[in-house]
């Protein structure tokens, strides 16, 4: 199938390669040139702006939007719009606020144009191991990109999941529930290296995914980090970042009455974790950098 991919960043580039290794045929666009020329390098068609990449599709067109959420989806998407026509397909993967694609979905179907939110997750090992898709939007436009879906994610790892704006929230929640996992691998570890007895952290780590109830594959990631930078992570800072949708998550929980006191306090536990650093947090940190390759601060950096 032929699709038009926005965003190479750490995760659209993995996509591209991906879908190129499944025999789609694709034509991409990134502000960053070195970006589309690497991804051009194995197949894909590069081109320098929205209207020359709308112009290389064939109609019905297809574009992916993968880029941060907020402005730069916005304008990417309004630039798209006035060389976009009935019929076309409009995917964003990124991590949109699930109002916002419900108000562009609206908008762009007074122009024929179809809106799908795709929440992705897999992080920078997508690539190896496949994407987990939830998509929101028409049943008839996800039956028309479905190809592309069942390459980019893993045997029963996509799924349409509601109209508009579900696929945003279903990811909005993921991520939530995230913060939560983190925060409790977090305290765990601090608690033991806190403590009298000398616990080799990695080891532990790979002990505890040898059929406890706490295996995972974050604690996989524990294991490798610990490997990487050390037991005492000594050169990365407790600060921990958050990206929109674990404060979005607990909006709703306190909109919809849900207690959701585990998500709010790991969210609270990420803001506290800028004033003071500490081993937990130091966990999370080399967590993230570990599944999706958010940037660690490192000690003796400002």
């Amino acid at each position: 199938m032929q699709l038009g991919m926005v965003g190479l960043g750490r995760m659209g580039a993995n996509m591209a390669q991906r879908l190129l290794h499944g025999g789609h045929a694709l034509v991409v666009y990134d502000r960053n040139r070195d970006a589309v020329n690497m991804v051009a390098e194995s197949g894909a068609i590069g081109v320098n702006s929205l209207a020359e990449l709308a112009a290389k599709l064939d109609a019905p067109r297809t574009v992916w939007i993968m880029l941060p959420a907020g402005a730069p989806t916005e304008e990417t998407i309004e630039g798209l719009r006035a060389h976009l026509s009935d019929g076309d397909v409009v995917i964003d993967g990124g991590n949109s606020n699930f109002k916002d694609s419900i108000r562009r979905s609206s908008s762009l179907e007074k122009q024929g144009i179809q809106f799908l939110d795709v929440g992705t997750s897999g992080g920078v090992w997508g690539l190896e191991n496949g994407f987990c898709l939830m998509a929101g939007g028409s049943k008839a436009a996800f039956d028309h990109v479905e190809p592309i879906l069942s390459t980019l994610a893993p045997p029963d790892g996509y799924a349409h999941v509601g109209p508009s704006g579900a696929g945003h929230f279903a990811k909005m929640v993921h991520n939530g529930i995230e913060y939560g996992m983190l925060q409790a691998y977090g305290e765990g570890f601090d608690i033991l290296h806190s403590s009298d007895f000398d616990f080799d952290l990695q080891r532990l780590s790979h002990l505890w995914n040898q059929g406890s109830v706490v295996r995972s594959w974050i604690l996989e990631l524990a294991e490798r980090a610990f490997a990487q930078e050390g037991t005492d992570l000594a050169s990365i800072q407790g600060y921990v970042e958050d990206s929109g949708e674990g404060r979005w998550t607990v909006m709703e929980a306190i909109d919809k009455n849900v207690p959701a006191p585990v998500l709010t306090l790991s969210l609270l536990a990420r803001l506290m974790s800028r004033d003071e650093s500490c081993f937990s947090a130091k966990v999370i940190a080399a967590l993230r950098n570990q599944f999706g390759g958010h940037a660690v601060k490192r000690e003796g950096s400002a």
